[in-house]
């Protein structure tokens, strides 16, 4: 089969490694392009990490506010391609792609990760992507959390299958050493007894970091072992930064900025948090269940399918700063059910949230769209057929010796009417 990945890339994060390790894990089976819209310049991260990894990726030469000119390149992409289903990440790429599918008689899928809404322009965005799923061939929601919110959005429940995201297990088989003095050193006031707690994440309002920060206080009036890590970079530093301060955090609540390397840097975490108020499916908590550290959650979208209450975390109502703190204490004053619910992360990572099962699932859903379209454009041709019959003159002789009279030289239209690029690949592919 042959798929391609719309996205667009502003950093080399969650979602980017999502979109890197199904591609690999979908090959040999699957040819796959991966596009972006340039971003700025900015995807240029995440396409070196692709073309390092012998992967196919392109920068998009068209964005806003040249719409029509972005649309006719991916379709020009597509057609050069021969694509047969188009991956679609994020709103921008969903209004576009499916333009662009379209065009091409192409399948079109939503990956549905969650919405942010992280200020009035990103809000606006998401109620249009809100709208405009209905009429995407499919929704692929990494969460039975998001699914929930698709449907309300009026998405037939028959167009909508959760797969959800996996953990980078390999990336974890084995912790580097040198990284847990590399995180100790990140903290000046760290002695060898320094518990450190670590979030990570989008600095924006939906993440929840000021509640984690108000939580921190409570954390250090009977831990005052305790350093808390923040990495990642936005918008909301600077209003972050003036709370550490006004608190009096600043020795002990460190904004540590993004860091590529932080998948190593997570197994010498004594815990993890996240204090989100909106999940699709969150990565970090996959990845520190991955590295064996237990997690402190709020129960929001799809974190309770990852992060399972007394099992391998705990979880805790959103916006609540107490009960936050108080999960905190909790596994820092009981290291040994905080190393059992840490293996148990691990065990739950390599037993439900495999890439090998993801791209399974999107390969079985591949071969179910491009079945249904192969089946539409032989039910059409069926049709066309009769009806050349039909009007066929009673003293005409059939067509092959007793079958229906047909137009030799008619193609199988798709659902919207094009010719298909090649009908035999959809025979390979069902």
């Amino acid at each position: 089969m042959r798929i391609v990945h719309l996205t667009a890339s502003s950093f080399f994060g969650g979602p980017e490694r999502q979109i890197l390790s199904l591609t690999q894990a979908l090959a040999p089976r699957c040819s796959t392009r991966i596009l972006s819209f340039s971003e700025g310049g900015r995807c240029a991260e995440f396409l070196q990490q692709l073309r390092q990894a012998n992967l196919e990726a392109v920068a998009l030469q068209h964005d806003h506010p040249r719409l029509l000119s972005a649309v006719a390149e991916i379709a020009r992409h597509l057609r050069e391609f021969r694509a047969e289903v188009l991956c679609c990440h994020g709103y921008k790429s969903n209004l576009l792609g499916r333009w662009a599918a379209r065009r091409v008689g192409c399948v079109a899928i939503a990956v549905s990760r969650g919405w942010t809404g992280e200020n009035g322009k990103v809000r606006l965005y998401e109620t249009l992507d809100r709208w405009h799923l209905r009429w995407m061939d499919q929704v692929v929601c990494v969460s039975e959390g998001q699914a929930q919110k698709v449907r309300r959005c009026g998405v037939p429940p028959e167009r909508i299958r959760v797969i959800r995201n996996s953990a980078r297990i390999e990336a974890f088989a084995q912790a580097d050493a040198s990284y847990r003095e590399q995180l100790r050193q990140l903290l000046p006031d760290a002695t060898p007894r320094t518990r450190v707690v670590v979030a990570a994440g989008r600095l924006s309002p939906e993440k929840g970091f000021h509640f984690l920060i108000a939580a921190a206080r409570e954390v250090l009036a009977q831990q005052a072992d305790t350093c808390f890590v923040l990495f990642g970079e936005g918008a909301q530093r600077p209003q972050l930064e003036q709370q550490i301060q006004t608190h009096s955090l600043s020795d002990r609540f460190l904004l540590a900025g993004f860091r590529p390397d932080l998948d190593r840097l997570l197994p010498w975490a004594d815990l993890v948090v996240l204090p989100s108020l909106t999940e699709g499916l969150p990565n970090v908590a996959l990845e520190a269940s991955a590295a064996g550290v237990p997690v402190v959650a709020t129960a929001v979208g799809g974190t309770p399918e990852v992060i399972r209450d007394g099992q391998n975390g705990l979880l805790v109502p959103p916006g609540q700063p107490h009960a936050l703190a108080q999960r905190i204490i909790e596994l820092l004053q009981d290291p040994a059910r905080a190393e059992q619910l840490g293996q148990t992360g691990k065990a739950l990572m390599r037993a439900e949230f495999t890439f090998a099962a993801q791209a399974q699932a999107y390969l079985d859903l591949f071969r179910d769209l491009l079945g249904q379209r192969r089946g539409d454009s032989l039910t059409r041709t069926l049709l066309a057929a009769s009806a050349t019959a039909s009007g066929t003159s009673t003293g005409t002789a059939p067509v092959g010796g007793g079958g229906p009279a047909t137009a030799s030289g008619t193609a199988p239209v798709r659902g919207n009417g094009t010719t298909p690029a090649s009908a035999s690949r959809l025979e390979v592919a069902a």
